[in-house]
């Protein structure tokens, strides 16, 4: 009897061992999955058609590469642009979306359901559909419980040749096979198209009961007003009979009365002349129309940079594209330290002095932003801190000496620090606030203890240049409990 207890311990000890091995090494996948799944990274292109404008000899092309992975390849001339995972209805594979332009072809953007065959054990291209939207560069691609009852719609934003905004909606049908999608809303305007927000009750929260339908809201110019900001509000709401979006009210909204040619003139001017009225800092206004110095926008269209303070954290993000609409700019941009995060930022203007900002961010990162940037910014007045690149900067391939060893400035914008052989390097940008001398170092490498740019006020010294750490913010500049810096010149 104990030899037989034991045999059967070594047995199972055996068969755990076996079945560990089996699972580690993948060998699962060749019963499970006779045909082997194939992961393909597509291309690492540059869109066809881009509005780039780039500053400092700095590109600011687009390429679409970060993780845009598709469970097969699709053809050689279909470049995929955005790329959208989630789980099967049944929770047996993954399904996904993925939206791609024919280099060939001029046309608009298409969709592709690519799902898991239970047949063939494989994944397969199920349907292809076009969208409405043409220009790679303004695509977003996500996903939302448009109609209250969990089954998220796919939505695909972006503009087409017309530079009007656009988005089509995709919507699984109820009660056939989970690959069956129909198209329920596709919306095309010259003007901006919003999904309204909806207070949903606690049970939908809890998963107990459905939710009420999002109304989709779209705003053009009225065509009977001689004021160009004279606006139609048209909601388009749910009907469950048709399962399509309808126009069920319109709304004519006045605009402020304010200088007519000079709104020509910025619309005219195309996405440049936006740009460059865009510069500088504006603050968020509330409903009832109060400033909150606590959240702003900073648009600096010369460093390429778009900073979004609030909530006491400030988030620095690279100004890409910029693409025209009737009445602003559709603005793609790309977090600095996360080059996942994208924002895709559509400005309008409503007033000489003040925007009307909507912002819609890439969800493939889920990062919980507790700040809403939705709204209209005010620009702040002459004497709110201006920023203004220095045109004569007073270092040119110089070197010194400091606490932090020797520091080299060339005139190609990059600096290095040598400190007992340790070299780092980064690239550095002086400008002026308010009359001020700063120097903004960024480093080339960042880890966890490091920053990813240092702002320092300069003031001269005894023939030396004396650098103290500071925070630019609304109430201007802001010195940090720092030890300053001196650089002392080296003389050859």
């Amino acid at each position: 009897m104990k030899k037989t207890f034991i045999g059967f311990s070594i047995a199972i000890g055996a068969i755990s061992v076996l079945l560990i091995l089996f699972l580690a090494t993948g060998l699962w996948k060749f019963f499970f999955y006779p045909e082997e799944e194939e992961f393909v990274r597509t291309r690492i292109v540059t869109p066809r058609e881009t509005t780039i404008h780039s500053a400092s000899g700095q590109s600011g092309q687009v390429t679409w590469n970060q993780n845009v992975i598709t469970r097969i390849p699709l053809n050689d001339d279909e470049i995929v642009i955005a790329v959208l995972n989630k789980e099967s209805e049944e929770g047996l594979a993954e399904e996904q979306f993925a939206v791609y332009y024919i280099e060939s072809q001029t046309g608009p953007v298409h969709i592709t359901f690519i799902g898991f065959d239970e047949t063939s054990r494989s994944y397969k291209r199920i349907w292809d559909m076009p969208a409405a939207a043409v220009h790679p560069e303004t695509i977003s691609l996500f996903s939302q419980d448009l109609i209250g009852d969990r089954n998220n719609c796919i939505i695909v934003t972006g503009m087409n040749a017309q530079n009007e905004h656009t988005m089509t909606i995709f919507r699984r049908i109820i009660g056939q096979q989970a690959h069956s999608y129909k198209k329920i809303a596709e919306l095309q305007i010259a003007g901006s198209i919003v999904i309204q927000d909806i207070q949903r009750s606690l049970a939908y929260q809890q998963g107990i009961a459905r939710g009420a339908s999002r109304n989709i809201a779209t705003y053009g110019h009225d065509t009977r007003s001689e004021n160009i900001l004279d606006q139609i509000e048209t909601i388009y709401s749910y009907n469950p009979v048709s399962q399509q979006y309808e126009q069920t009210n319109v709304t004519r909204i006045p605009g402020s009365q304010i200088e007519q040619r000079r709104i020509r003139e910025l619309i005219s001017g195309g996405p440049a002349a936006f740009e460059e009225f865009s510069r500088g800092l504006w603050y968020f206004v509330s409903p009832q129309g109060t400033i909150d110095t606590r959240q702003y926008l900073y648009f600096d269209p010369t460093g390429r940079e778009i900073i979004f303070f609030g909530d006491g954290a400030q988030q620095i993000f690279r100004w890409q594209t910029s693409s025209p609409s009737r009445l602003g700019i559709y603005i793609r941009s790309q977090n600095l330290s996360i080059s996942t995060l994208l924002r895709f930022i559509n400005l309008e203007l409503e007033s000489l002095d003040s925007i009307k900002i909507t912002v819609n961010e890439d969800v493939r990162l889920k990062i919980q932003v507790s700040t809403t940037w939705d709204g209209t910014y005010r620009r702040a007045t002459t004497a709110a801190p201006q920023r203004q690149l220095s045109k004569t900067p007073w270092i040119t391939d110089a070197l010194f000496d400091s606490t932090w060893g020797r520091m080299q400035f060339s005139d190609t914008g990059e600096y290095t620090i040598n400190s007992s052989g340790v070299v780092r390097k980064g690239r550095y940008l002086f400008f002026n606030v308010d009359g001020n001398d700063l120097l903004e170092l960024r480093p080339e490498e960042i880890d966890s203890s490091s920053e990813s740019r240092m702002v320092f006020k300069v003031e001269n010294s005894a023939g030396n240049r004396i650098l103290s750490r500071v925070r630019l913010g609304t109430a201007g500049i802001q010195y940090l409990l720092e030890p300053p810096i001196t650089l002392t010149p080296v003389i050859n």
